[in-house]
């Protein structure tokens, strides 16, 4: 089951219950694409995630959506509209300026929710993908936002009971 899929009884069980609730990926590598109200793309998932809060989906909730070209690159949407394409060494060096449309979404998102469901992308024991990262620990250091970690394989639990939470984590340090 995808991390998407598991969410989405989350986000009809909180709305349920009266909470204005969104969802948020701060990064989603897709070729399924759903188009907002203004005309931006965002991921599939994300805008179903918005129809289970009973809201219109925004460029916001999913602010970076890279749709694979090639083998070896991306076209890199941020914010709903395409900036480029991105060979995957390339879009490392672009990651800096990412993440501050990423911090600048999610404080549109979490302005109008009582509640934000993030979701990462792969996973947070991926650490030669750790330098830079915006979809995950990165993202939840900078946004200062509390982290659950949940598996979604056999093989995803399987790699978090072995290495343990503290190689999941990334060690506290100055900025």
């Amino acid at each position: 089951m995808s991390a998407s899929r598991l969410l989405s009884p989350g986000f009809a069980a909180f709305t349920l219950r009266g909470m204005a609730v969104r969802p948020f990926k701060p990064q989603n590598m897709s070729n399924n694409a759903a188009v907002t109200a203004d005309g931006g793309e965002i991921g599939r998932a994300q805008a179903l995630q918005a129809r289970a809060c009973r809201v219109a989906p925004s460029v916001h909730m999913n602010p970076v959506l890279l749709k694979p070209q090639s083998d070896i690159g991306a076209q890199v949407v941020v914010q709903g509209r395409v900036v480029g394409n991105a060979p995957a060494r390339e879009y490392q060096s672009w990651k800096p300026r990412l993440m501050k449309a990423v911090l600048d979404s999610f404080a549109h998102v979490k302005a109008e929710a009582d509640l934000v469901l993030v979701e990462g992308a792969g996973s947070p024991a991926e650490i030669n993908l750790r330098q830079g990262d915006i979809a995950n620990m990165g993202f939840a250091r900078a946004s200062d936002t509390p982290v659950v970690l949940i598996a979604t394989s056999i093989a995803a639990a399987s790699s978090l009971r072995s290495s343990g939470r503290r190689r999941c984590s990334i060690p506290r340090t100055p900025h």
